[in-house]
């Protein structure tokens, strides 16, 4: 048998009751995350638009903070404003 995935969410929903009224669902949550369920299993997550973005700013900063780190180590170049 296989193992149950874990619901990474405080708030489901089943699919079914999602279909009916997904906006009902959205509001109960608060803008917190819901997993949607089948047959007790998490088959994906609903976020509210604001969640979703505030995701997406979250992981262009941790992308910016790798390219930062990684150019850390990099000889500095000296240009002036005329140059530019």
């Amino acid at each position: 048998m296989s193992e149950l995935a874990p619901i990474l969410s405080d708030t489901s929903t089943s699919i079914s009751e999602l279909k009916k009224n997904p906006m009902g669902v959205m509001e109960q949550a608060n803008g917190a995350p819901v997993a949607v369920l089948n047959r007790n299993r998490p088959v994906f997550y609903c976020l509210s638009a604001e969640t979703y973005e505030a995701l997406l700013d979250h992981i262009e900063d941790l992308e910016l903070a790798a390219i930062v780190k990684e150019r850390q180590s990099e000889e500095e170049v000296v240009v002036s404003l005329d140059e530019l």
